[in-house]
C-alpha cells in the first residue's frame, strides 16, 4: 500500500487557480487544475482528492490515469521486471525538486514581464556570473544555510573592479538577495523551508556625501571646456540623477513654463522609464540652467532628440565622460576626486543653504518626503546644524542695510496748495536723528566760572563740574528713602 501524506486544495496566487497539493512516493506534487476558486469548484477538486486518497490505500493508484499530461507521469509510470524496486522515502530529497540552475531559468521566465529591461540585464549577471557556476548543479530542496553561508564568504575573497580583492558588502548584499528571492519561490512551491531565513545582511558603511561649495562650481564652470559648460549647469543647479540628465530630450523642455519634465531616463544603453514613481516630476529652470538650455538649443537642437549628446546625436556615455572630461577637470583644479554624482549633491546643499523649503528641494530631486534628504544632508540644513541666531543675523543684516520705515506726518503743504496733514512712511535713514538734549547738569554740582582748559560748557558759558565721587566706575547710590539715615552731602572744596 502507499504512503501519502494529507492531500488537499490551495490556490495559486499567481493564476488564481485550483491546485491539487499531494505528496507520492517521497516526492511532493502539485498539479494545476484549470478552475478558478469557487465553492462549486473546491467541491469538483475535493472529490478528485477522495479518489486518489482511496487509489493509494488500495495501492492501485496510477499518477497517469488521474493527471496524463503531466510532466511527473513519465517518472510515475510502472516498472519493467528488470528494474529495481524503488526504496520508499518520506522526507523531500534531491529528487523531489529541480535542479537550481532549471528553477532559475523558469523563474525568470515567469517574472521577467514585471521587471525593466535594465534590471533583467542586472539580474542575468548576477545569475549567470555568480549563482549558477555556484549552485546550478544543485537541487534547489538541498540547499543549506551553511551552503549560502559558504558561499558569501567566497564572495569576500573574489576579485572585485580593478584591483580591489573582494566585493563590496553592497554587492555582496544584491547576490544574497537575489539567492534569497529564488529560494523562497522555491520554497513555496515545493514545500521546504527556506535556508536564507536568519541570514543577517552585511552592515554598510555610511558613505558621506561630499559635494562642492559654491566658489568650487565657480571655477569648475570658469574652466570646462566650452561644449560642457551647459551640461555642468544643469547638473549642478538642477540636481537630475545622471541618467535622466543623459536621458533628456528636448520634447520635456518647455522654454514657456520655464520647467524640465523628468519622464525618463537612460540607463545601460537604453531609454527606461524612471527610477521610481517619484522621480516623475517638473524641475523649475533658475535663470542660469534657463540660459543655459537656451544656448545648447543652439547646439544640439536641430541635431538630436537629446539635449546632451556626442557627436552622432547619441546620448553622452557616463563612463566616457567620467574618463575623458570630468577627472582631468577635477585634477587640472587640484580639486579632490569625486563621482560625478556628486554635482547632485552640491544642487541638494546650495539649495538648503540658501534658505529654499526642504519640501520644495526634495520634490525638485525627486524625493517621495523630506525624510531622506534630512538624513542625507542633516549637516547642510543651517537651523540643523547651528543655533547660533545666524538666520536672524542675515535678516537683520538686510534690512539695516536699508533702514526700516519711519511714519512721518506732512504740514499739509503741496505745490497747489493746502492739502491737509498726512502721513509719509520713509526709510529711517532718511529721517534726521533724535537731537541731543542740552546739559542740565549734575544734582549737587556747583557752577564755576569758566576756565581755560577744556571742560563741558553750559549755553550760558559756564562750566559743569561732574564730581568725582559719582563719577567713573562708582555704582550708582540707592535712593535716600532706602537707608536708615540721611546721607550727608560729599564735602566740595572750592
Amino acid at each position: 500500500m502507499e504512503r501519502s501524506s494529507m492531500a488537499k486544495v490551495t490556490v495559486r496566487k499567481e493564476t488564481g487557480k485550483l491546485v491539487i497539493d499531494f505528496t507520492y512516493r517521497g516526492v511532493r506534487c502539485r498539479e494545476q487544475t484549470a478552475l478558478p476558486e469557487s465553492p462549486q469548484n473546491l467541491k469538483r477538486v475535493q472529490g478528485v482528492i477522495d479518489k486518489i486518497k482511496k487509489t493509494q490505500q488500495e495501492g492501485t493508484f496510477r499518477y497517469r490515469d488521474f493527471f496524463p499530461e503531466s510532466a511527473l507521469a513519465a517518472r510515475f509510470d510502472p516498472l519493467s521486471p528488470a528494474d529495481p524496486i524503488p526504496i520508499e522515502v518520506e522526507s523531500v530529497t534531491q529528487d523531489s525538486t529541480p535542479l537550481f540552475q532549471a528553477f532559475v531559468n523558469q523563474w525568470v521566465d515567469e517574472h521577467s514581464i514585471e521587471w525593466r529591461r535594465s534590471h533583467i540585464r542586472s539580474l542575468l549577471s548576477t545569475i549567470n556570473g555568480r549563482l549558477i557556476p555556484h549552485f546550478g548543479g544543485k537541487a534547489v530542496g538541498d540547499i543549506t544555510k551553511s551552503d549560502i553561508l559558504a558561499f558569501r564568504a567566497t564572495l569576500a575573497k573574489a576579485k572585485g573592479r580593478g584591483e580591489k580583492e573582494g566585493l563590496s558588502p553592497k554587492r555582496i548584499n544584491e547576490i544574497i538577495g537575489t539567492l534569497n528571492q529564488i529560494l523562497v519561490e522555491a520554497s513555496d512551491r515545493f514545500g521546504f523551508t527556506t535556508p536564507t531565513t536568519n541570514i543577517k545582511r552585511l552592515r554598510l558603511r555610511r558613505t558621506d556625501v561630499d559635494p562642492f561649495n559654491l566658489t568650487d562650481v565657480q571655477r569648475i564652470l570658469a574652466t570646462v571646456r566650452a561644449d560642457y559648460k551647459q551640461y555642468f549647469v544643469t547638473r549642478f543647479f538642477t540636481g537630475m540623477r545622471t541618467g535622466e540628465v543623459h536621458g533628456l530630450k528636448w520634447k520635456y523642455v518647455d522654454f514657456e513654463l520655464r520647467v524640465i519634465r523628468v519622464r525618463e531616463t537612460f540607463v545601460l544603453g537604453e531609454d527606461e522609464y524612471t527610477k521610481t514613481d517619484g522621480s516623475q516630476r517638473d524641475i523649475q529652470m533658475s535663470q542660469p540652467v534657463f540660459d543655459a538650455l537656451q544656448e545648447q538649443f543652439k547646439a544640439t537642437g536641430e541635431v538630436s532628440e537629446y539635449v546632451f549628446c556626442n557627436l552622432t546625436g547619441q546620448p553622452l556615455d557616463n563612463k566616457n565622460f567620467s574618463d575623458r572630461v570630468w577627472y582631468p577637470l577635477l585634477r587640472h583644479l587640484g580639486l579632490q576626486k569625486r563621482r560625478p554624482y556628486q554635482m547632485r549633491h552640491t544642487a541638494a546643499t546650495l539649495r538648503l543653504a540658501s534658505g529654499e523649503a526642504p519640501e520644495w528641494i526634495a520634490r525638485q530631486l525627486g524625493h517621495t518626503s523630506t525624510e531622506m534628504l534630512f538624513r542625507v544632508y542633516s549637516r547642510y540644513v543651517p537651523n540643523l546644524t547651528r543655533q547660533d541666531g545666524s538666520a536672524m543675523e542675515r535678516l537683520l543684516a538686510s534690512r539695516l542695510s536699508v533702514g526700516p520705515l519711519i511714519p512721518i506726518q506732512t504740514d499739509g503743504m503741496g505745490q497747489g496748495g493746502p492739502t491737509g496733514s498726512r502721513t509719509l512712511y520713509v526709510p529711517a535713514n532718511d529721517v534726521a536723528p533724535q537731537p541731543i538734549p542740552k546739559p542740565r547738569g549734575v544734582h549737587g554740582a556747583r557752577r564755576m566760572p569758566a576756565r581755560a582748559d577744556p571742560m563741558p560748557l553750559a549755553p550760558d558759558g559756564e562750566a559743569i563740574i561732574v564730581p568725582s565721587t559719582y563719577g567713573g566706575s562708582e555704582p550708582q547710590p540707592p535712593p535716600w528713602r532706602m537707608s536708615n539715615f540721611r546721607p550727608e552731602p560729599a564735602p566740595w572744596h572750592t
